[in-house]
């Protein structure tokens, strides 16, 4: 079973420290660069100054970053005793920060490694297809610059779901996050087109663990989907914080009870839902408008007018103050 069970809501800093404004204030001459790479140029030249205006300082305290949050929600699961052994998540969040935290609460991990992402050379040895050590220079060599070096003879078959990928696992060290293990991972038995590399602390774990308990953080892709498709998550039409999350949690409860519905009615019948929430949704607007028929007819039949009937369902709604 899979539900969601809290939320964030993350704002830029130059949203919440009123960026923009603070530097017209302090460089009144100076243009904001609109591309990337300049507009970060620019923050380096000018946030020192406007640091030291106590009004910006104060707003840039208020400021949360995305592993800030993620940190938060994971001591707040534990807080309310969840029962989680694993937490997953992709490259964005494989942080030292937010890895230190997890290690401190003892729990493992598995994450999706950036292939740009450093390897240390003295952790590990790696050889040919003939089995002669290959050597590899300096300290560090990125994922990216390691693949191509694997003898297609070291990968190995892993079904998942009645799916094969051909992988490579090897234990490393990577600094800043120490010890771990990582899977290889290719579709296709010839090596060819994309990979992708999964990353964990626990290195000893097989191939097929590390795949087959990362695929677990799918639904959270589907949720989202099907929140956006179905329940209205991206159709708000509020400002205000507050009243942004409290859409958002209804969302999370209706799918949630979606998702109950979906489910088989014991786990003899299998873990898989029945149905998607797509289905689900369909049930429920069809059983919702059977309901508003059969009450339609219950009140004509009690000798109920049909434009009363009309007034009384097309009628605005009126709320009145107490008195």
């Amino acid at each position: 079973m899979r539900f969601p069970v809290e939320l964030r809501l993350y704002r830029r800093y130059e949203e919440i420290t009123q960026w923009e404004t603070f530097v017209h204030q302090h460089f009144p001459d100076r243009e904001i660069p609109k591309k990337k790479k300049e507009r970060a140029q620019f923050h380096k030249e000018v946030d020192p100054v406007l640091l030291t205006d106590p009004a910006f300082d104060a707003l840039h305290q208020q400021f949360r970053t995305k592993i800030d949050l993620a940190i938060d929600m994971l001591l707040s699961a534990i807080q309310h005793r969840l029962p989680f052994g694993v937490v997953l998540f992709d490259s964005w969040y494989l942080a030292e920060d937010f890895v230190k935290v997890l290690r401190r609460r003892k729990k493992d991990w598995i994450s999706i490694l950036k292939k740009n992402r450093n390897l240390e050379t003295n952790s590990f040895s790696l050889k040919d297809a003939a089995g002669k050590r290959i050597a590899l220079a300096g300290p560090h060599i990125k994922v990216e610059d390691l693949v191509p070096l694997i003898p297609a003879t070291a990968s190995r078959p892993v079904t998942v779901d009645d799916k094969t990928y051909w992988t490579f696992t090897l234990a490393v060290r990577i600094p800043g996050l120490g010890k771990v293990r990582l899977v290889i991972s290719f579709e296709h038995a010839e090596l060819t087109g994309t990979y992708a590399v999964l990353v964990t602390n626990r290195a000893e774990w097989s191939a097929h663990r590390i795949i087959a308990t990362y695929l677990q953080r799918w639904p959270i892709e589907t949720f989202y989907q099907d929140g956006k498709e179905h329940l209205g998550l991206d159709e708000y039409r509020m400002r205000d914080a507050e009243a942004i999350q409290k859409h958002w949690c209804l969302v999370f409860v209706a799918y949630s009870l979606l998702h109950l519905d979906c489910l088989p009615p014991s786990l003899k019948h299998g873990r898989l839902p029945l149905k998607t929430i797509g289905e689900a949704c369909r049930q429920q607007a069809q059983a919702l408008i059977e309901a508003l028929i059969l009450h339609a007819h219950d009140q004509l039949q009690h000798g109920q007018k049909a434009q009363d009937i009309f007034a009384q369902l097309f009628a605005k709604q009126h709320v009145h103050a107490p008195a």
